[in-house]
């Protein structure tokens, strides 16, 4: 009964944080490869599970926003065509190839994670006022980017679109977790319905059904209690779960 509790709550706490913070899947995906499932199969059926979360975490989030449809419509479609080139991409590459690059590309989520909030200050005090024409394009740009990194993998995407927004918009914190929240979700959904049409044999449906249970619930959790949560904590688990996971990969290689 191990394995399947300890995937579970690994899909409740990845749910939760991702309300909050991102970076949930530095949480699930690892926990899968310590339990010896392949990288694409963890990856894709991870996906698959989270969507849940981000959606009950998104409605959780839902005052927040008020005001922000300019903003969405101005977002969501670069967001949206990023996650499916991501995800596509991540089905082009061999399995060998994906199994070469997790290792990077989880150590790149947890150098954001850790380095995440000093960013976030940093770019708030260097922050111009007023309307920018330039802005907007380079937030879409970035936007579109950070769907592609989401669709591929997406850990500590979150982050990174909380910094790219707390760059180039003058919105408030909490909106931009809100925003992020639509972001990264509409990202992750439509990478998952990508895998389930093209990869459904790299679909395991009781690690699906295992992460969906526990984010779905993660995301009502987060929503309502993460702003209590230590974000110090949350960081320490991340890495050291992280960094137990990079470990496996480089000697299983």
């Amino acid at each position: 009964m191990l394995e399947p509790l300890a995937i579970f709550a690994a899909g409740f706490w990845a749910g939760m944080i991702n309300v909050v913070v991102g970076s949930g899947t530095l949480v699930t995906f690892p926990t899968l490869v310590l339990f010896g499932y392949p990288p694409l199969v963890a990856n894709v059926s991870n996906n698959i599970g989270l969507v849940g979360g981000g959606i009950t975490g998104t409605w959780g989030y839902r005052r927040e926003l008020t005001g922000q449809a300019g903003r969405l419509r101005q977002l969501l479609p670069a967001s949206c065509l990023g996650g499916l080139t991501g995800a596509l991409l991540l089905l082009a590459l061999p399995a060998s190839a994906f199994r070469a690059i997790v290792p990077v590309l989880i150590a790149l989520g947890l150098l954001m994670v850790v380095t995440g909030p000093a960013l976030q200050r940093r770019a708030a005090r260097r922050r111009a006022p007023g309307p920018s024409r330039t802005r907007d394009i380079t937030l879409i740009a970035g936007t579109f980017l950070l769907g592609i990194y989401g669709g591929y993998f997406g850990a500590a995407q979150g982050v990174l679109v909380i910094g790219l927004m707390s760059v180039l918009t003058a919105e408030s914190l909490q909106a931009i977790t809100g925003l992020k929240n639509v972001l990264t979700t509409a990202v992750n959904a439509l990478a998952a319905v990508t895998f389930m049409v093209v990869a459904w044999h790299s679909v395991d449906w009781t690690v699906v059904a295992l992460i969906a249970a526990g984010a779905t619930l993660g995301g009502v959790a987060g929503a309502r209690f993460g702003r209590r949560l230590s974000p110090a904590l949350m960081r320490t688990l991340i890495v050291v779960i992280g960094l137990v996971a990079i470990a496996r990969l480089l000697f299983s290689a």
